[in-house]
């Protein structure tokens, strides 16, 4: 990487990047490993986590060049976090964080992570707004697993519903709501929003029901290609294009490969 960021001898696209310009890159490596790891494919995991890794040493070795932090420092800070999360692994076996953890760890989990999100607004002299429940839940994640965090924090202050069917309720409104401005077809923006709502909505049927939605919508993704790769496949047989095949065609075709495992 060094190389590689050094000028004259180095690239031209990887001496033009920044932190930002790189961090879609990670965001979409990290995919690919979570994808890798869906396929049981060891070699192709190998391959992702590399690619992965590398997108970490790019983000040290800015932040490095601008006298921030080296790659030494994340590893010291991820070090240091698992043993502060961890007492009843690095601490004292008869220290009462240690104890308590052992008897509750995500309760005492939560709690250390909330005892350092207040050290953080207490150092960063946040005097905007007061501190909220919601304030760990950091705004760069992917939409899908930040709806997820939203909608857990929220429950575990007290805003919650009073049973799941009110969940679905929220989705019937919601998909109500999102007809409606579609009928109308006057105001793209509302639209959008109410789109929003209703994802946002469905995000919490996921996981009130223990899966994750992100991993969802992926499993809905593959098999959406599998089954289209059998369209492909039949419309190829014929020696036709798929552009050439009447609707209905098409949709015989669909239904064909649905049925296809």
């Amino acid at each position: 990487m060094a190389a590689l960021r050094t000028p004259v001898i180095g690239c031209d696209w990887d001496l033009k990047q920044t932190a930002k310009t790189i961090a879609p890159y990670t965001i979409e490596e990290a995919y690919e490993v979570a994808e890798a790891i869906e396929s049981s494919d060891k070699e192709h995991i190998k391959e992702e986590l590399g690619d992965l890794l590398f997108n970490v040493v790019y983000h040290a070795r800015l932040a490095e060049e601008s006298g921030d932090f080296d790659f030494g420092a994340i590893a010291a800070a991820a070090a240091n976090k698992m043993i502060r999360r961890h007492p009843h692994v690095f601490g004292e076996s008869d220290d009462p964080l240690a104890i308590a953890a052992r008897a509750n760890l995500p309760g005492v989990w939560s709690s250390i992570k909330a005892a350092e999100k207040a050290l953080k607004l207490a150092e960063s002299d946040r005097t905007a707004a007061a501190p909220s429940v919601l304030d760990g839940v950091a705004a760069g994640q992917p939409a899908l697993s930040r709806a997820v965090k939203l909608q857990k924090q929220a429950r575990d202050a007290g805003f919650d519903w009073p049973d799941f069917s009110y969940v679905i309720a929220k989705v019937d409104e919601e998909l109500a709501e999102l007809k409606a401005e579609l009928e109308d077809g006057a105001s793209p923006d509302a639209e959008f929003e109410e789109f929003g709502d209703l994802m946002f909505a469905l995000v919490e049927v996921a996981w009130r029901r223990g899966f994750d939605p992100e991993t969802a919508l992926r499993a809905a993704n593959a098999k959406f290609t599998r089954r289209f790769h059998g369209v492909e496949a039949a419309t190829r047989k014929q020696s036709k294009k798929l552009d050439e095949l009447s609707y209905e065609e098409l949709l015989d075709l669909w239904k064909s490969a649905k049925l296809s495992k």
